[in-house]
């Protein structure tokens, strides 16, 4: 089996993008915390934090302190 490569900020961001055009991560749904995602990407909470970074600024996530991050609504 290949040794998998890390993936990128962007290509990590690119690929939650994708998750939610597909309807994995539905509209006001939550994200998986930092950690969590970090886990699943195999990349350090600080890439994921570039990430969040990423997504929100193509306007698809938004944060609610203390509570998480979660899907921006496609048609508000």
């Amino acid at each position: 089996m290949a040794a998998v490569r890390r993936m990128t900020y962007s290509q990590i961001a690119d690929d939650i993008a994708a998750r939610i055009a597909s309807g994995e991560y539905p509209t006001h749904s939550q994200l998986p915390s930092n950690k969590q995602l970090a886990g699943l990407y195999s990349v350090s909470v600080a890439t994921i934090e570039r990430v969040q970074i990423v997504l929100r600024g193509k306007g698809l996530t938004y944060g609610i302190p203390g509570r998480g991050v979660f899907v921006e609504g496609a048609d508000e």
